[in-house]
């Protein structure tokens, strides 16, 4: 019986500098090929993904496009939209390669609505970047016109930022789970999850971090292994300086360590480190691994891959 894995994909690893459809199948069809190798592995396969670049994308389509008779649709739309289109397009990926691989096997995505608390202080503070990176000038011209927040990300220019509500549970992971207890490839939380609040699971506008999201779906489905892909092979302290040092195998207990000592930015590599830790913590004796997508192959034969992260 193969070991269930959960791996959370960037939605940055998805689209980059080309914003076409073809663009993104282009480089979802590259992913599924690292991605297929899990299942060469007999790894029973849970794929989440970012939507940050294509969400923030698509609302500034609906804003240019809205009108009385055409009005935009809402943030939760939007990220059930991208979820759809991605999910869509990873899914053929996925299957394309497993036949040209010679391997039966089926591929799902779930559209997936994750439970949020509308008291969530995160509403108060908006974080979350969304969309593409802009100028300083471009960044106060949008404010100005649409209300909306932006904030410097990582040097690289200004962006959007929304609420990122801690996810509390996900409405979709029973089903989820029965798709992967028979074998089938699910493709779920698709940008964190589509935000919903209450017993009537009402659509609140908001972003869900993917990383925060895929842990409570790989804690609900009981996966044996936890798996964040980033844009490199291992979590570093001191990254870019002369000192700087790579981590293997680290402790909970040590990484938070680092974590108080800044080593992690926010948006950036934090999320990743909060939600494997929280996942090694929820789940003694299992393990998270952040990495890159194309250290996934080296999982054959069990070498050691990434940063691993335990109690």
């Amino acid at each position: 019986m193969g070991k269930k894995v959960v791996v959370a994909l960037g939605g940055n690893a998805i689209l980059s500098d080309d914003a076409s459809a073809q663009a993104q199948q282009e480089a979802l069809i590259k992913t599924s090929k690292y991605l297929v190798n899990l299942v060469k592995e007999d790894y029973k396969l849970i794929i989440s993904h970012g939507n940050g670049p294509q969400v923030g994308n698509l609302l500034l389509q609906q804003q240019l496009a809205d009108s009385e008779k055409n009005p935009a649709m809402p943030l939760d739309t939007c990220v059930a939209m991208t979820q759809g289109s991605i999910g869509y397009w990873l899914a053929n990926a996925m299957t394309r390669e497993l036949k040209h691989e010679e391997i039966e096997k089926e591929v799902a995505t779930i559209l997936t609505q994750v439970i949020v608390d509308e008291k969530d202080e995160a509403f108060k503070n908006p974080t979350k970047p969304i969309g593409p990176f802009l100028t300083k000038e471009i960044a106060e011209e949008q404010a100005r016109e649409t209300g909306a927040i932006f904030k410097e990300d990582a040097g690289r220019g200004y962006r959007k930022v929304v609420a990122s509500p801690k996810p509390i549970d996900i409405y979709e992971a029973k089903t989820i789970n029965t798709l992967v207890d028979n074998d089938i490839i699910t493709i779920s939380c698709g940008g964190g999850g589509i935000p919903v609040v209450g017993q009537n699971l009402k659509g609140i506008d908001a972003v869900i971090d993917k990383d925060f999201a895929s842990e409570k779906l790989a804690h609900l489905v009981k996966a044996d292994m936890f798996i964040i892909l980033t844009g490199v092979d291992n979590v570093y302290i001191n990254y870019g300086k002369d000192n700087e040092q790579k981590l293997t195998n680290v402790t909970v207990k040590e990484l938070e360590i680092y974590k108080s000592e800044g080593h992690f930015a926010p948006g950036s590599m934090l999320p990743k480190i909060e939600a494997a830790i929280q996942f090694a913590k929820n789940n003694p004796g299992k393990q998270a691994i952040i990495t890159s997508l194309e250290s996934l192959g080296k999982l054959k034969g069990h070498e050691q891959v990434g940063t691993i992260i335990t109690v």
